[in-house]
């Protein structure tokens, strides 16, 4: 059964984001929660809550809040969105309809599929934290490059949840932002599909690029193929059908405690040996395996940790430093500047 409590909010931040920051009380303590304000509408003081507390009470990483599930004060009254039928969340208390791309797209090519190849280069991530120094990389690399962001499974399902997201587009860095599958509340827009996010990112809103992957936090299990860093196998898979050059991001890392993730990450080595077609791997200078076989393409392309880390970007990966992690997502939006200059 889900985790869910009653609660009353005490203070409630700015209602002009995607998520809204609350403080609330649940039997006697005070305790943080976010609102998702597209599917809840905004929380007032002394509002009465139903928050789920699960990923607090089970001491998850990315889990410091509480999450919201129905405002009895002011949340009973939502009637949709109109013409909307196409469900995300389906069949779970949250379900609701939107207005996917897919539909009404004048972009759209007629059946029986898409015009193909597409020819336009797609970013593949493991972990939403590569998504800043690939973006920053990729406007020192090639400025005025229109890069677009695909969010999928894998991590946070809400679009509106990510603050680097928002960063990005305020500095320039981010021309787009569609979510695909189970993620929902796209800024420009949500796609049933992967592919179809991707076609609609590269036809319709113009991207150069298309960087696709999961919202911030990761589904994980310790196993080699449970969790969210496989959303690049999947996201490779697609936009290698849609004719677009592939480029895996190297989830790498110097500082990771766990030996599986130093160096190249076993993330990154499983997505390598499962995929059905060859792609790029974009490493920082000296940093290619040693055991790295000839089936895909290796780029070596230097990474500017200083000219990063003056950009008032994160510079943290799961609260830690590492140097290798950033460099490596960095040497990936060089090399994907260059996949774009060669449409």
């Amino acid at each position: 059964m889900l985790r869910l409590k009653r609660a009353t909010v005490l203070a409630a931040g700015p209602a002009g984001a995607p998520e809204q920051r609350l403080s609330i009380e649940i039997a006697g303590a005070r305790r943080a929660a976010i609102a998702d304000v597209g599917l809840l509408g905004v929380a007032e003081v002394g509002d009465e809550l139903i928050v789920n507390v699960e990923a607090v009470e089970l001491g998850l990483g990315s889990g410091g809040f509480d999450v919201v599930h129905v405002n009895l004060t002011r949340g009973l009254d939502g009637d949709g969105t109109p013409g909307a039928h196409v469900m995300k969340l389906n069949y779970t208390s949250l379900q609701h309809a939107v207005a996917p791309v897919e539909e009404g797209d004048p972009h759209a090519p007629a059946p029986p599929g898409p015009r193909l190849p597409l020819a336009r280069p797609v970013a593949l991530l493991a972990l939403h934290g590569q998504l800043a120094p690939l973006a920053w990389g990729l406007g020192q690399a090639g400025a005025g490059t229109q890069l677009g962001y695909v969010q999928t499974a894998g991590g946070a399902l809400p679009g509106g949840h990510s603050c680097v997201v928002r960063e990005l587009r305020e500095q320039g860095l981010l021309a787009g932002h569609l979510t695909a599958g189970a993620a929902f509340g796209g800024a420009d827009g949500e796609s049933i599909t992967t592919a179809a996010a991707l076609h609609h990112g590269l036809t319709a809103l113009g991207w150069d690029a298309a960087v696709a992957g999961p919202g911030p936090g990761l589904l994980g299990s310790g196993s080699a193929l449970g969790h969210g860093g496989m959303q690049a196998l999947d996201c490779a898979h697609a936009a290698l059908a849609l004719g677009c050059p592939a480029l895996l991001v190297a989830r790498m890392s110097s500082t990771d405690g766990r030996p599986r993730h130093r160096g190249l990450s076993h993330h990154t080595r499983t997505v390598l040996d499962l995929l059905l077609a060859p792609v790029c791997v974009a490493v920082p200078p000296g940093e290619r395996p040693a055991d790295a076989d000839g089936r895909h393409e290796w780029l070596e392309r230097p990474a500017d940790l200083d000219g990063y880390a003056a950009s008032g970007l994160p510079t943290r990966s799961m609260g830690r430093e590492d140097p290798l992690f950033f460099a490596a997502a960095i040497a990936a939006g060089g090399a994907l500047a260059e996949l774009a200059g060669k449409r």
